[in-house]
């Protein structure tokens, strides 16, 4: 490319993130680490980097030393391994007296060959920070490449706390007491079950419209199109059947045979192909089985969408199972999803946390629901028969109660409650 044509880019996007307002982000970044940031596509990837720039200029930094490039822009689709060289050259000399630019490379993936030219970077004691969309930027071969020169952060969808954030909600609504209040923190957490938490609907009035341009942006682009698919109709079924069975596990032979029972024929492997680019794509999660074998825990996983908004556009009637994708939505940005499980084993437990020592169901409407209670209720006396000392808490759309049962106690608590206590605090009544 043109050294003057890739001077403009830099020029024209730099005005971008000195002019995007910011939501700061509930992430503790350090000032001296380099930082790979990944996850789904319009998630606040980029803003975390626009973040970090704001926290150089306000200590001190020019904005000469400061390199910003974003390769979604269509000027630098073409963009080589050799133009990273005169990116990198370009921001020295902008940097001028010899200086090293803080350099920061947004959906740096789309370049082949980005991997050695960031560590060489890194190696060389630039301060330089990366995004991209596909977890295959994880991958052992990459992370080889990267060789621990990097801090790896999964960016997720806003937080609820964020969220209120952004709309200019400060109030602390853990101690609620006024009927007005608990009808407006009520009234923003229905929104963010059901039309999810990606930083940019805040500002969007035809939420559902915005909501499917990302999906069909993520769905083409980064799933079909990436990955050379033309069998479109067998990985829209796969989704649809995914987002259908989101609160109970499924295998790739079943979604197999439902593929095959269309007359669309695909193997086994085809399936696996397929629901693997769905979750380099950061469209789909996945937990699996804590009581499983190795290869049932593979094989038969629970999936969930990484926003409910996403999850919503699938399914009828979805506010049951967009709940218990927001518990683990939330479960996975608090623990790591390596911490996160299900437990299936003459009980099942929706989700369990090992190193909590927490077990978890979630329940649109327990309280007046009695055998919905007590199915919950006796599931966790079965778990605590594996695990005596388990914390056990039902997670609700709004209600709220200390049930005792048997010689336990659990905490029912709606699910914004849950949201805004911190990591480490304690459920009401413990």
């Amino acid at each position: 490319m043109n050294r003057d044509n890739i001077k403009h880019v830099i020029i024209d996007q730099k005005e971008v993130y000195l002019n995007n307002p910011i939501v700061r982000r509930d992430y503790g970044l350090e000032e001296k680490v380099n930082y790979c940031f990944v996850g789904i596509r319009r998630t606040g990837k980029s803003y975390m980097m626009y973040q970090q720039i704001k926290d150089l200029e306000e200590s001190g930094v020019p904005r000469n030393e400061i390199l910003y490039v974003s390769f979604e822009d269509e000027r630098l689709l073409e963009a080589t391994a050799e133009d990273l060289n005169v990116i990198l050259e370009v921001g020295l000399e902008m940097a001028g007296d010899g200086k090293k630019p803080y350099i920061f490379l947004d959906e740096v993936q789309s370049v082949v060959g980005w991997e050695k030219f960031v560590r060489r970077l890194a190696d060389t004691k630039y301060r330089i920070n990366i995004t991209g969309s596909n977890s295959r930027m994880l991958s052992h071969e990459i992370a080889s490449t990267l060789g621990g020169r990097f801090m790896i952060v999964q960016v997720f969808p806003y937080s609820f706390h964020e969220y209120l954030h952004a709309f200019g909600k400060e109030k602390d609504y853990l101690r609620v007491l006024s009927t007005s209040e608990k009808a407006e923190v009520s009234k923003y957490y229905d929104q963010y079950v059901k039309y999810g938490a990606f930083p940019e609907l805040v500002d969007i009035r035809n939420k559902r419209d915005y909501l499917n341009s990302i999906y069909q942006t993520v769905y083409i682009g980064d799933v079909l199109t990436r990955n050379n698919i033309t069998n479109d109709f067998a990985v829209r079924l796969i989704l649809k059947k995914i987002a259908e069975s989101v609160m109970n596990p499924i295998s790739y032979s079943r979604l197999a045979n439902i593929v095959n029972s269309t007359g669309t024929g695909v193997g086994k492997q085809t399936v696996i192909n397929y629901v693997g680019y769905m979750m380099d794509a950061y469209l789909l999660f996945s937990i699996q089985n804590y009581a499983a074998k190795m290869v049932e825990k593979e094989t038969s996983p629970k999936y969930y969408f990484m926003d409910t908004g996403l999850l919503g556009l699938l399914v009828l009637n979805s506010e049951t199972a967009q709940l218990e994708n927001l518990v683990a939505i939330e479960l996975t940005r608090r623990y790591g999803i390596e911490n996160v499980y299900y437990f299936e084993s003459n009980v099942e437990i929706d989700f369990y946390v090992p190193e909590e020592k927490l077990a978890i169901q979630v329940s649109y409407s327990v309280l007046d629901d009695m055998d919905t209670k007590e199915r919950d209720l006796k599931a966790f006396k079965k778990l605590r028969n594996y695990f005596p000392d388990v914390e056990c808490l039902l997670i609700t759309n709004s209600e709220e109660s200390e049930i005792e049962y048997d010689d336990f106690r659990v905490s029912a608590i709606p699910a914004w409650k849950w949201l805004l206590q911190k990591k480490n605090e304690p459920f009401p009544g413990s």
